[in-house]
């Protein structure tokens, strides 16, 4: 059977969902559920996502997220492999946590709407799925980015979004007041939402104006998808690495042969494989071949070391 294709452009909103294996738990408490979203903002400082919403519930998950750049395919490659790598060291497990590929489901990000209706389904399944009793807000929910709407921008994580769901809801500055009154609106639809119905955001590709669904279908008949882009495609995974390699190599005052003259340890290397560790999705092999520093192993190794001085 061919796979679906995975439509990417710069400035893409997703609709993500992934379930465990066979509807098993990704979650077995609230450490998991924590290293979770540590695991996501990792993943959103390598990759520049920018999430607008997400939901963690017992056997799967949801995330409303924006891509600047297209990366979705590589940026889940790592978040997933990362969660699941941490998940089954702690529980002293092996093999697959999560079911087949993830779904992904292209949203109109436009200003029409259709944020506005995906956020609001990821924050209203905590009460879909009868987590919380009816007596009890959807901000007693701990586990979905609905919380943190409700907060201070200074209390907030800072690779959340707001500012797109609250001018969906008419709410043009956000304020004590306009977070109150966004609270309402969700609430509001929460005890008017019986009979909803989902099904273009459960078993569709894409959630927009007939229009917006026309351009899609002709960005993927030019080839735009998981395995291959268009020619005109923005940076890559690896041409933003080489571009933090130019920059850390200019603030040092180096050449490019300079890497391989330099000994494998030495700090400026070790701080351009920091940077790159964080904010690229490229793997040990590719920073320690591109850095002139050895192994993998040995990357490993210094890394870990910084790490602990750096703690010090």
């Amino acid at each position: 059977m061919a796979r679906k294709l995975r439509v990417e452009y710069p400035g893409a909103v997703y609709h993500v969902l992934n379930r465990g294996n066979r509807r098993e738990a990704i979650f077995r408490d609230d450490t998991d559920r924590q290293r979770f979203l540590d695991t996501l903002a990792e993943a959103c400082a390598k990759t520049g996502w920018q999430i607008h919403a997400f939901c963690l519930m017992p056997n799967h998950f949801h995330l409303v997220v924006e891509t600047p750049q297209p990366n979705l395919v590589t940026g889940m490659k790592w978040f997933l492999g990362a969660y699941t790598g941490r998940f089954n060291r702690r529980h002293q497990l092996f093999g697959h946590l999560f079911s087949g590929r993830y779904k992904s489901l292209v949203v109109d990000g436009s200003g029409s709407g259709y944020l506005k209706t995906v956020c609001d389904y990821v924050h209203l399944n905590p009460s879909r799925a009868k987590l919380l009793r009816l007596t009890e807000p959807l901000r007693a929910y701990a586990w979905s980015s609905w919380p943190q709407y409700l907060t201070a921008p200074s209390k907030r994580w800072s690779w959340l979004r707001v500012d797109r769901l609250l001018g969906e809801h008419g709410i043009g500055r956000e304020s004590a007041a306009g977070r109150r009154e966004l609270e309402r609106r969700v609430e509001g639809r929460r005890a008017g939402e019986a009979g909803a119905d989902y099904r273009p955001l459960r078993r569709g590709w894409c959630l927009g104006a007939e229009r917006f669904r026309e351009e899609l279908l002709e960005q993927m008949e030019e080839g735009m998808g998981a395995e291959h882009y268009g020619e005109e495609r923005r940076e890559t995974m690896q041409a933003r690495a080489e571009r933090m390699v130019a920059e850390e190599l200019q603030a040092l005052g180096w050449r490019e042969e300079d890497l391989a003259h330099r000994p494998k340890g030495d700090p400026g290397k070790v701080a351009m494989a920091v940077r790159l560790r964080a904010q690229s999705t490229m793997t040990a092999k590719w920073i320690a071949a591109r850095l002139e520093m050895g192994t993998p192993g040995y990357l490993h190794h210094l890394l870990h070391r910084q790490q602990r001085s750096a703690k010090t």
